[in-house]
């Protein structure tokens, strides 16, 4: 027996920002020195060496960037983290996100969340905006820092208020499993609501199960599967595996086992277990695509060894009844047991079953 195709439940989707400065993020530099405004303006190594050698902040974060990225110079982590350093010394809030951002990721230096900490801080004080939700994150995973979701959440509120898009996402999931904060659909809508608007994919997915599910706002199929839309043409698996599922049930949108497949498709070929799971059950059944067992076994097959239990016991399946495949007791057993383990019912009985 095939299992149902099914919608599951959003994972949290807690983003980091690791937006390094780039060349026309040096835009906010004062202009009143001439020789730093050619560093930004037409930025060459020889320039940008030659006021960062008499002390300008600015002008050294640039050269990190330069060492960092290789422009117009041999690529080199240890040099990038030394000019970054300089600058951040100095006050310079982007060389102590860079900073952090190279502590974080071992970089040039070794590896600490501590240190990478100790930056992010120095920079989200004073303002800067992607400082404050990597801060954000780190006191929310525990990372250099004692864990504190109420610490993680005042970061992401402070970066929110800026109009920030991944801080707006972050926010609305704090809010919607009440961490550091007491739960409340209705503000994590809110906040969905102004990232979504923005174009942010995540919180437009999360958006969309919220007005499925009726949290925060009057449930609306045709209001989720807009945001479903709007996401799954970023891109977002999960997004297009739900809406392949609104088009499956004729769920604020037309039943069309086309345009669900369509969707499943686009979510299967990047890597998302649930749509090569929906996917082939599609051709088993030869819905929306010409019949195929030996299709369907391939898309189980590539859901089933990234842990999903129902492709598993559908993979055991097609083994049992030697579908497509050289009939082996012993494999579908072997599938079985992997779902068995995960609490599949089926699979426990069909485990059974082979035993007697």
């Amino acid at each position: 027996m095939i299992h149902l195709i099914s919608i599951r439940p959003k994972p949290l989707l807690l983003s980091i920002s690791l937006l390094l400065a780039s060349m026309s993020a040096f835009a906010d530099i004062t202009a009143d020195n001439i020789n730093n405004q050619l560093c930004i303006d037409n930025p060459s190594y020889e320039t940008c060496y030659t006021v960062a050698e008499q002390g300008d902040a600015i002008a050294q974060n640039n050269l990190g960037v330069m060492y960092q990225q290789g422009i117009g110079v041999s690529q080199s982590y240890t040099e990038a983290v030394k000019w970054y350093q300089k600058a951040a010394e100095r006050g310079n809030v982007v060389a102590q996100y860079n900073l952090g951002l190279m502590y974080k990721q071992g970089r040039g230096v070794p590896q600490s969340y501590s240190e990478a900490v100790k930056w992010y801080q120095q920079s989200a004080t004073q303002g800067f905006v992607d400082a404050q939700i990597n801060l954000g994150v780190m006191y929310k995973q525990g990372l250099g820092v004692v864990q504190s979701n109420s610490e993680a959440f005042k970061w992401f509120q402070i970066a929110a208020e800026q109009g920030d898009v991944d801080a707006q996402t972050n926010l609305g999931i704090m809010y919607e499993n009440g961490l550091g904060v007491p739960q409340s659909y209705s503000k994590a809508v809110r906040w969905y609501q102004k990232a979504a608007e923005q174009g942010d994919a995540k919180a437009q997915y999360n958006l969309g199960v919220m007005y499925y599910e009726g949290q925060g706002v009057a449930q609306s199929y045709s209001e989720a599967s807009k945001w479903y839309q709007k996401a799954a043409e970023q891109g977002l698996a999960m997004a297009q595996t739900n809406l392949g599922n609104m088009y499956t049930e004729g769920q604020g949108v037309a039943p069309s086992d086309s345009e669900a497949v369509k969707w499943f498709q686009k979510a299967a070929h990047q890597g998302y277990a649930q749509a090569q799971y929906n996917l082939g059950v599609r051709y088993y059944q030869g819905q929306g695509v010409p019949q195929s067992d030996s299709e369907a076994i391939k898309w189980f097959q590539k859901a089933a060894e990234q842990g999903y239990p129902d492709a598993q016991f559908n993979l055991g399946m097609m083994y049992e009844k030697g579908l497509s495949v050289p009939q082996s007791y012993t494999k579908a057993a072997t599938w079985y047991q992997k779902a068995a383990a995960q609490g599949d019912e089926q699979a426990q009985q069909a485990l059974q079953r082979l035993r007697q």
